[in-house]
């Protein structure tokens, strides 16, 4: 087996490495002059299981097309497999057409990868599941369920929690992590009457005294989480968290949460967490390094990725 990390977040490839007791390929991922991609596999693959490292973060098209390249460059030297390990999969909220005459970019970054050679892809928390789909190779979703609620039972006082989903549209992924932490559920439903107005948020759930806990996959520009807050507190919440696996945080989202009034926003590092991000006194990253290694582990030796979830 090796291992091959790209730019995008090489703290996270370093400790799946460590994790896997397996060193990083000797690779070179650089740019020439005018910023195109270059890359050099400096050690043989031939016949190899590789397992290229990377997600598709901000700059999202820079990293995306490392990938490509990456792949390429596996698939010339004879790698045997080649597996897209892809913690953050970029493209992911436009998995359906909104409008009329717009893309589904989802689907185009699926054949995108699956042309350039990749043999399996391994991902988490797909923002839409069947982005699965998009793929016509094997394709496994990891959830950082299990990783945030071990997390929520150090931190988090067990009788009086309360998981909460900021849309309806969150409401299966907010119902599996309660259960996890045997917690009851509630739903924020906020609507817009009419256009130019602002949201009206609607709390379903008695959330009076108890410490409410949002959970999405993604958070961007964290409005919508900030204003859940202001909505939850409003109706008689003790205090609210935010459990979020990918922290996009872009803009002045790192401002906005830090001079909110939510309690702690927990974040993942599968996004390599910016200067900003480490220096909010209300913003935590934990390490996804053991769940990505153990799939990764799993799947070179055909092992059963799904029982780490069961």
């Amino acid at each position: 087996m090796k291992l091959v990390a790209g730019n995008s977040n090489r703290p996270l490839a370093e400790a799946i490495s460590a994790y896997l007791n397996v060193p990083l390929a000797k690779a070179q991922v650089k740019r020439f002059a005018d910023m195109e991609v270059f890359v050099e596999i400096q050690e043989n693959v031939r016949g190899e299981d590789v397992f290229i490292i990377q997600s598709t973060s901000f700059p999202t098209n820079d990293h995306l097309m490392e990938l490509l390249i990456i792949t390429d460059a596996l698939r010339r030297a004879s790698a045997r497999r080649i597996t897209a390990v892809i913690p953050y999969f970029g493209y992911a909220r436009q998995d359906r057409k909104p409008a009329s005459r717009s893309p589904i970019s989802a689907k185009l970054v699926a054949n995108m990868i699956t042309h350039a050679g990749v043999d399996r892809v391994l991902t988490l928390d797909l923002h839409a599941g069947q982005i699965q789909g998009f793929f016509d190779i094997p394709t496994d979703n990891l959830f950082a369920a299990p990783i945030l609620a071990r997390d929520i039972k150090e931190h988090l006082d067990g009788g009086n929690r309360m998981v909460v989903s900021p849309d309806v549209g969150g409401v299966v992924r907010a119902r599996a992590l309660a259960k996890r932490i045997d917690a009851p559920l509630a739903i924020v439903d906020k609507r817009r009457d009419r256009p130019g107005e602002s949201e009206v948020m609607n709390i379903i759930g008695d959330v009076s005294g108890r410490s409410c806990i949002l959970v999405d996959d993604i958070v961007d520009s964290g409005g919508t989480l900030v204003n859940a807050a202001d909505a939850l507190l409003a109706n008689g919440a003790k205090e609210v968290y935010a459990y979020i696996t990918h922290g996009v945080l872009s803009g002045g989202a790192v401002a906005r949460i830090a001079s909110s009034r939510l309690k702690a926003l927990v974040i993942t590092d599968s996004i390599m967490p910016t200067e900003a991000v480490k220096a909010a006194h209300n913003i935590r990253v934990i390490s996804i390094a053991s769940l990505m290694g153990e799939a990764i582990g799993r799947t070179a030796t055909e092992s059963s990725v799904s029982s780490l979830f069961d």
